[in-house]
């Protein structure tokens, strides 16, 4: 693992990185057209995304942040680098399916909640799956039926902010999705595609080419980053970024 864990509120997070690579050429574009208005050292480079997944664990309890890509047929194989590598990234920190109690879904995006079911099975057996109302009502096509009909059973409704275990609580953060949402350990926000790239850290008020909901994309950018003194991101290189001196 290239990755060094954090302590956060009593809380240990642990990143995996269930793989890297650039979109493929269904839904590629250049930077400038991705993130408009963004300053790049070099407009032509190519976007290579880190596909992270966190492992927070407290209490005694487990839970696992997004579930990357899935496998060869999941949804996200028309555009991502799959198969993603999650359940053995997940078994080199001891992390075995059967051991996480709770997955977070931050939205259902093919590249965050694929992972989560292989062959119309839940890979986590055990686990509930939070999921926020908004993001349900929204959801269609292969990720309804090939993710969420799978899960039903497992399915811990949210709407809005919620606690889930003492330190931990997920955070309502629509925009990119009309149910997004974030994971708050103390002053570290497990942020999902609230904040893609670098570049949004300079300027939080940067859009992105595939939010849902721009504007409001924007206000829970600038909500999170001002209550964050660091965050765990879903696609920069490093998976942990200071926002501001701590």
């Amino acid at each position: 693992m290239p990755y060094e864990p954090k302590v956060v509120a009593g809380v240990e997070i642990v990143p995996v990185c269930d793989a890297v690579g650039p979109m493929g050429e269904s839904i590629r574009k250049p930077l400038p057209e991705l993130f408009p208005g963004g300053a790049f050292a070099d407009a032509d480079d190519e976007w290579a995304l880190h596909f992270h997944c966190y492992v927070l664990r407290a209490g005694g309890r487990t839970v696992l942040v997004d579930t990357g890509i899935g496998g060869t047929d999941s949804p996200a194989a028309g555009w991502a680098p799959v198969p993603g590598r999650l359940v053995a990234e997940l078994a080199e920190v001891g992390v075995g399916p059967a051991d996480v109690d709770v997955v977070v879904l931050t939205h259902l995006h093919s590249d965050h909640a694929s992972g989560c079911v292989r062959d119309g099975v839940p890979v986590f057996p055990n686990a509930r799956h939070v999921i926020q109302q908004a993001e349900l009502d929204w959801v269609g096509g292969p990720m309804r039926r090939e993710v969420v009909e799978p899960l039903r059973d497992s399915i811990q409704v949210v709407d809005g902010d919620a606690g889930l275990l003492p330190g931990v609580r997920v955070v309502h953060a629509p925009g990119h999705t009309p149910g997004h949402q974030c994971v708050e350990v103390g002053d570290l926000i497990v942020t999902g595609d609230a904040v893609l790239h670098p570049v949004q850290l300079a300027d939080p008020t940067i859009p992105y080419a595939y939010d849902e909901d721009p504007e409001r994309a924007v206000v829970s950018r600038l909500a999170i980053l001002d209550r964050a003194a660091v965050i765990a991101p879903g696609h920069f290189a490093q998976a942990f970024v200071p926002v501001r001196p701590i």
